[in-house]
Order: structure tokens, then sequence, then C-alpha cells
């Protein structure tokens, strides 16, 4: 099965992506290369703790844009949720949320990263 494949059963919007780049399947694939480099350069985790979120939400901020860019659905929109939960002072729910989201960034990243070695 092709990267593109895998991916759209993964939930991620391949063709809304290819779309934004005037269907450039190269780029695209090397801006899936960008995503897996600010997954792994904002790691953002649930253990977060304090009542300052700054730096939790900047990381989850950027991770969200990353995602929204390329249409990677599954991460965009609960990357933005956790951004608002996290604005409105319920980092609880931010955490829960996150936790759920990880598995599926998880899967997202090493199909990825399975067809980068191609």
């Amino acid at each position: 099965m092709s990267l593109f494949d895998e991916l759209r059963e993964l939930g991620v919007d391949v063709d809304g992506g290819l779309k934004r780049i005037s269907g450039n399947e190269k780029l695209y694939t090397k801006l899936l290369g960008s995503f897996v480099k600010a997954i792994n350069t904002y790691n953002v985790k649930p253990d977060f703790d304090g009542t300052d979120y700054n730096e939790v939400i900047e990381k989850t901020h950027a991770i969200k844009g990353t995602s929204g860019n390329l249409s990677i659905t599954p991460v965009y929109e609960a990357y933005t949720k956790i951004v608002d939960l996290l604005r409105a002072g319920d980092p609880e729910a931010a955490r829960t949320l996150l936790e759920e989201v990880l598995p599926i960034q998880e899967k997202i990243v090493a199909c990825i990263e399975s067809h980068m070695e191609d």
C-alpha cells in the first residue's frame, strides 16, 4: 500500500493537503518529513504540570499549525482543542485529549517514517 493510501486510512486528508500545494506529491512527501521533525522537536507529553502552560501551548500550537497545513486531520483537530483547553485553564481536559491522540499521532508518524526509508 502506498504512503498516501495508508495515511488516508489513518484519517489524514491527503487530497486536501495536496490541494494546498497544487498537487505536488513530491513536495507533500517532503513536508510530511517536516511534520515528523516537528513532532520530535516539540514532543508534547501528557505529564505537564504547573500553572504556567505557555511552553506547552507554544509546542501544541506549532504541531497544530504543521498538521493543519498538511491536512493531518486527527492531529490538527486534537491539538486545536488542546490549545483551546489550555488557554481556557483546563489542563486536565487537555491532558486527557492529548493521551487520546498520541497513539494516533504515533501511527501516523510511524507510517511516514516507514515510507521515508524506502
